[in-house]
């Protein structure tokens, strides 16, 4: 494990406050167990719920239905209905979902580092 040295970054407590607020807002949209997976699923593009389902493994038909309708309430996902019979539905990011790309990236390159450290011991 590589050791590093800690930067304190000077700040009011007020930029503190505000610096939480913001987090508390963004785990608020991206908060629990299922949501960041659904959108690194997503980000691969398109998808039908099914495939969703498949993908995100562990998840309930009931939790990822769950999710998506919160999802789309946050202009995360788009829901498309096709118009063929049987009915298709897809879901994909919208363009402001796909602004947390490098959030999920940072996130998954630091999970692969975790996974190798603990992995070590």
């Amino acid at each position: 494990m590589q050791v590093t040295t800690k930067t304190v970054i000077p700040h009011s407590s007020e930029e503190c406050r505000h610096s939480i607020r913001a987090v508390h807002d963004a785990m608020y949209v991206l908060g629990g167990k299922w949501k960041i997976s659904i959108v690194a699923c997503l980000l691969f593009g398109a998808k039908r719920y099914s495939d969703i389902l498949r993908e995100v493994e562990g998840i309930s038909g009931k939790m990822l239905s769950r999710e998506l309708k919160e999802m789309e309430v946050n202009f995360l996902v788009k829901r498309t209905v096709g118009k063929s019979q049987p009915v298709m539905v897809s879901y994909e990011l919208t363009e402001y979902g796909e602004s947390v790309k490098p959030v999920i990236a940072t996130l998954a390159n630091w999970g692969q580092i975790h996974r190798q450290c603990v992995a070590k011991r």
